[in-house]
């Protein structure tokens, strides 16, 4: 049960509920329990008067305060009784109670995923619909959704990548794969602030030259001959010259004019390499051929996400910059979320999220046909150090059964999510059982 409280009258213990959506305030949930004096100041810098706010997942030392009752007593005052005060259903045994508290907790984190996905391709997709009409809007539009992006990923040193259903706008679940992964990894190599908000809204907005190509020539085609392929890479061009226009920074800039070049010298249009290229377009430019070949816009054949990193491994070692990869490889895992895998006790499984420290032990949704599919229970390799994954495969190799169970998306996309402890904070458990 929830109440109102004016943000003057809040006090570090109470568990609060934000409402006006994830990119309204900087925090990686919008429920939580307040546990710094540096958090509640933070909520009254927001400019609200009053949140919503639960007595019985807070934890406040004076328990005089209105609304609270203290552990162990019901809502009248007088003591629980030990049948009140214990869990539900004696009957239950305690491996069922921690199963569906398990699986609870799996079913809220993934939807929490969804709902900010979508939160975020919204705010993306208004960024470009006002790029022609309103360019300066546009930009600060790609800037707040990279400030609010960043905010929630600087918080929290664990953060996983999951798999997500994304949106049904393919331009937006490419930009924001492209934007959450480069942020993640500039997070991971140090970047300073500035340099992660040129990253952002150079990676958000690598594309936007394309609005101001022909469809036919917005991705390229093995067949296209020399006067397609120009006009198919006159999109980079045409990208700085919108970028201009919507007043970002030089250093954004530059992802937009080098995302497609490459280390070797190889790529377009100005054959630039090695320190010619930025960090941040370095970062663009090998997130941006990763997403390309599992999720391609063109005719040719997606690659499973692990066939997509051994690729990038095996051909793009001098193509990209090795610190990047390396850093890429290392957090993306060698099974990264949506791969498809057999396990070394023979069970298929689907990957849908990977730690990025622990790459090798990733969270995997296993088929198990004496378990329905909406109690699935995602298993976290990372405890069960006698199961491993043998090998990674196509859907064509897997039994009509086991796809339709795992259900993997024909698009790969990708959000983040701050791991175990904030997962623990939203759904008002200890936090050991979401560890």
């Amino acid at each position: 049960m929830s109440a109102t409280i004016a943000v003057e009258d809040l006090r570090v213990g109470m568990f609060v509920m934000l409402d006006g959506g994830w990119l309204s305030h900087p925090f990686p949930l919008s429920n939580f329990r307040i546990s710094t004096p540096e958090q509640l100041r933070t909520i009254r810098s927001l400019g609200l008067q009053h949140v919503r706010w639960s007595p019985e997942k807070s934890e406040l030392r004076d328990s005089t305060f209105t609304g609270i009752t203290p552990p162990g007593t019901a809502a009248t005052g007088s003591p629980a009784t030990p049948a009140e005060a214990a869990p539900r259903g004696r009957a239950e045994s305690d491996e069922a109670q921690a199963r569906r508290r398990q699986l609870q907790q799996q079913i809220e984190a993934g939807q929490r995923c969804e709902r900010q996905h979508a939160e975020a391709a919204k705010a993306w997709r208004e960024a470009i619909d006002l790029v022609t009409a309103q360019p300066r809007d546009s930009a600060s539009q790609s800037e707040q959704l990279t400030r609010a992006l960043l905010d929630k990923m600087l918080v929290d040193e664990d953060i996983g990548i999951r798999l997500v259903a994304g949106s049904g706008d393919r331009a937006a679940s490419h930009a924001l794969n492209v934007g959450v992964i480069s942020l993640l990894i500039g997070r991971t190599l140090g970047l300073p602030e500035n340099e992660l908000m040129e990253l952002g809204v150079g990676a958000l907005m690598h594309d936007v030259g394309k609005l101001e190509v022909a469809d036919r020539f917005r991705h390229a085609e093995d067949g296209f001959n020399a006067n397609e392929m120009a006009a198919y890479r006159d999109h980079v061009a045409k990208g700085v010259a919108v970028g201009q226009r919507m007043g970002i920074s030089a250093g954004a800039l530059r992802v937009l004019a080098q995302h497609h070049e490459h280390a070797d010298g190889s790529g377009f249009p100005l054959k630039l390499a090695g320190e010619r290229i930025t960090m941040p377009a370095r970062i663009v430019a090998l997130i941006n051929r990763y997403d390309n070949l599992c999720n391609p816009q063109s005719r040719t054949v997606p690659l499973t996400p692990h066939e997509a990193v051994s690729v990038l491994f095996a051909q793009g070692r001098n193509r990209f910059d090795s610190s990047v990869l390396n850093v890429f490889i290392r957090m993306m895992g060698v099974y990264p979320a949506g791969s498809l895998v057999q396990l070394t006790d023979d069970r298929f499984a689907l990957v849908v999220g990977v730690n990025s420290s622990r790459p090798l032990k990733p969270r995997v949704l296993v088929h198990d046909p004496k378990v329905p599919r909406h109690e699935a229970l995602v298993l976290d390799l990372e405890t069960k150090p006698d199961i491993g994954i043998r090998r990674s495969l196509p859907a064509s190799k897997l039994p009509p059964a086991t796809i339709e169970y795992l259900d993997p998306r024909p698009r790969v996309s990708y959000y983040f999510e701050p791991l175990a402890r904030a997962a623990a904070d939203e759904a008002g458990q200890p936090q050991e059982l979401a560890a």
